[in-house]
């Protein structure tokens, strides 16, 4: 082969090189999954469409291409967690009642449609799920924001989040170079944060990072917690990734507060274009929104 033969054939295998590298780029920079650049997290699923915290909501997330989901999970009466925001069934359900009161079987039985509509067909999709249920469905798949409610009432909730999550390990270590799974459809790009864990109750995330160091934890904050003392902030980022705010509490002072300490803020909950725009110039990482997309 000729030297000009040769070196025309390099410039292609450079060419080739080059173009590969940039793909593989823009589609690790857009991975849905990845939690880099601003977030979009669907409330209870895109709970604006239809009934929150259910399969239908989730689904009807990922379908607006949200990068988490958002959901909350609590124990029933015979110890196992399930996924529903109240403490009782009165609202989302046509039954009533402390959610602890009954069993996961009795909770699953449950139709949380609350009047709305789902385009799904299918009458499961809105009843209530087990935590399992979603990690099954969902883990490696898009990224999950699981709420504990406040555990005082529930001891050892923590526990069982950590026992479910453990067993999903594999899953989220990896996910794809993209929804279709990218170049040869091989999962091949490392991703940290494919679940991270909120609540209000402090103790809990702590516990929570104890249990799972690998899981970014995040301390949820409202008015009853607002102002934080730079000392509490202090303590809460020596182990929380996230510090996330109720949005109208938030100011510039307080999201480079947060980033100084090289962690980063969540808004809850965003309902409107101009509630974005503020939180967007601000300097959030992500938002907290019943309309994803």
């Amino acid at each position: 082969m000729s030297k000009l033969k040769t070196a025309f054939v390099w410039r292609r295998v450079g060419l080739i090189i080059l173009l590969a590298s940039c793909a593989i780029l823009l589609i690790s920079t857009t991975n849905p999954n990845t939690p880099e650049g601003f977030l979009v997290i669907a409330h209870r699923g895109a709970s604006g469409h239809t009934s929150e915290n259910t399969m239908a909501a989730f689904e009807e997330a990922e379908r607006l291409g949200s990068d988490y989901i958002e959901f909350d999970v609590q124990l029933s009466k015979d110890g196992e967690l399930v996924v529903i925001h109240d403490d009782t069934v009165d609202r989302t359900t046509e039954h009533t009642g402390p959610v602890d009161e009954y069993t996961l079987d009795e909770l699953e039985d449950m139709d949380a449609a609350a009047g709305k509509s789902t385009n799904t067909g299918d009458e499961e999709e809105t009843n209530l799920a087990s935590f399992e249920a979603v990690m099954e469905r969902f883990a490696g798949k898009m990224g999950m924001l699981i709420e504990i409610k406040e555990s005082p009432n529930e001891p050892g909730v923590e526990e069982k989040v950590a026992d479910v999550v453990r067993q999903y390990e594999a899953r989220l270590n990896y996910t794809a170079f993209g929804k279709n799974g990218g170049i040869l459809g091989m999962n091949k790009l490392k991703n940290t944060a494919a679940i991270m864990i909120q609540s209000y109750d402090f103790e809990s995330t702590h516990l929570l990072h104890a249990l799972l160091p690998d899981i970014p934890v995040a301390a949820l904050i409202h008015e009853d917690q607002h102002p934080l003392s730079d000392e509490l902030l202090d303590e809460l980022t020596s182990y929380a990734a996230y510090i996330n705010y109720k949005h109208d509490l938030l100011d510039e002072e307080i999201v480079n507060k947060i980033h100084e300490r090289n962690r980063k803020v969540f808004a809850w909950t965003i309902q409107s274009e101009e509630e974005l725009m503020r939180m967007k110039q601000l300097g959030v990482d992500g938002v907290i929104t019943d309309y994803p997309g």
